[in-house]
């Protein structure tokens, strides 16, 4: 599958730049000069420059090393997040697909319920009642984005459960839980796959959109939200401060989305 996806060029452009933003935050902190938090007020609203290259702040501290931190801070709610609404998702579609009858009925109409209400404002609502940070955000995120996981897998065990090979498992007198995690589940995962790049891609623009609101991730830890919100006053002098987060959101959420949608091509054996 691997191999399949450096194949194509979208694939190869995504891999490369997530790689690389994996690589940037897990071992960019250990080997670049400056902390994040570092205030020089010798090095207010300097340009970028070899010394620094994408230039500082209002508090001179260095942009660069605060967006290398902010690159943790979006993947880590990005993946807890994606691996919250994964779980419930998976559960309850699993639950409502193969049990079928009054069980099904009830979670489908919970999903219709929840879908009634726009994500951003549900997130708002429940995020003004709490206080803003990682941990609300990324467990908010994850009990808010769950529907489209659920809804997949029912729709893969509805079809699933009835084809040949689960009643053969039937007849051979297998166990519920062999049929649905053996023979059913791993079948119906690869649409959840492609769902779960989408939603990695759609976490970090509600984490960005909530820090740039001001109920995100707080000052003066750094995120890619609050350090365009930063920029925001300072656009027109220091223009640096509001591109290069932009720049990073902008590259990290198509790189989720191309993700996708080659693994929908290289799970999907009809499209390839």
């Amino acid at each position: 599958m691997l191999r399949r996806i450096v194949e194509t060029k979208q694939g190869l452009f995504s891999l490369v730049i997530l790689m690389t933003l994996l690589f940037i935050a897990l071992f960019g902190p250990s080997f670049y000069p400056y902390h994040p938090n570092e205030i020089n007020v010798h090095a207010i609203l300097q340009g970028p420059s070899l010394k620094h290259p994408l230039g500082t702040d209002l508090l001179g501290r260095d942009l660069l090393s605060r967006m290398i931190y902010g690159a943790r801070i979006s993947l880590q709610v990005s993946v807890v997040a994606v691996g919250i609404s994964l779980v419930i998702g998976i559960v309850l579609g699993t639950l409502a697909g193969y049990l079928g009858g009054l069980v099904d009925q009830i979670i489908s109409r919970l999903i219709d319920i929840m879908l009634c209400f726009p994500t951003i404002f549900l997130i708002l609502a429940v995020i003004a009642y709490l206080e803003p940070s990682i941990i609300n955000i990324m467990i908010v995120i994850g009990l808010t984005s769950w529907m489209g996981v659920a809804r997949l897998i029912r729709a893969e065990f509805l079809t699933l459960k009835e084809r040949e090979f689960v009643l053969a498992a039937k007849i051979y007198g297998a166990s519920t839980f062999r049929i649905i995690f053996r023979h059913i589940l791993p079948n119906a995962l690869p649409p959840v796959l492609v769902s779960a790049s989408l939603g990695m891609g759609q976490a970090i623009l509600i984490e960005s959109a909530l820090s740039f609101l001001g109920i995100g991730v707080q000052p003066p830890t750094p995120s890619w939200g609050n350090l365009l919100i930063e920029g925001k006053e300072t656009l027109e002098i220091a223009w640096w401060l509001s591109i290069f987060p932009g720049l990073a959101i902008l590259l990290t959420v198509l790189a989720f989305l191309l993700l996708g949608e080659t693994l929908q091509d290289v799970l999907n054996p009809r499209r390839r």
